[in-house]
């Protein structure tokens, strides 16, 4: 069984945000942390916009499942040590989880919602990638050494 810190990345579909914030996390800091995502209700699928930017920086997510946080509940799975809610809706409507379990809330924009020409939608995905990634770096260090 491994020490690693569990962290659970939240939002409401699990389709975008909380799969590259997953992506991101497992590929950079897999060696310390191991890598959840679910939402509150989950779409199902992983949008297809957020697999090809986080295919842009040699992450491949495109075998990510669309996760219930149900799943992760103490009665019928295994609690994280961490959740990070990545959208203001999944955080409002987390289920309750022992004590012990931590919450962080990061909000960022819903790129699945981007609107524009294809080059301004896929801009925004690549945004919100960037800025989780900032996110992760300013919480858990620099990557630079294990990029």
């Amino acid at each position: 069984m491994s020490n690693r810190k569990r962290i659970l990345f939240l939002c409401t579909g699990n389709s975008c945000r909380s799969q590259m914030a997953e992506g991101l996390l497992d590929k950079h800091y897999g060696h310390h942390f191991e890598s959840l995502s679910a939402g509150t209700n989950p779409a199902g699928y992983v949008h297809p916009k957020a697999i090809t930017v986080m295919r842009q920086i040699g992450i491949d997510i495109s075998r990510s499942l669309s996760k219930d946080i149900a799943d992760f509940l103490p009665e019928s799975g295994d609690p994280p040590d961490l959740i990070i809610g990545v959208c203001s809706s999944a955080t409002e409507s987390c289920p309750t989880f022992p004590a012990v379990v931590e919450h962080w809330h990061w909000p960022f924009d819903d790129p699945a919602r981007a609107t524009g020409t294809e080059d301004e939608i896929m801009s925004e995905f690549v945004r919100v990638r960037d800025e989780i990634r900032c996110k992760l770096d300013a919480a858990f260090g620099s990557t630079e050494a294990s990029s």
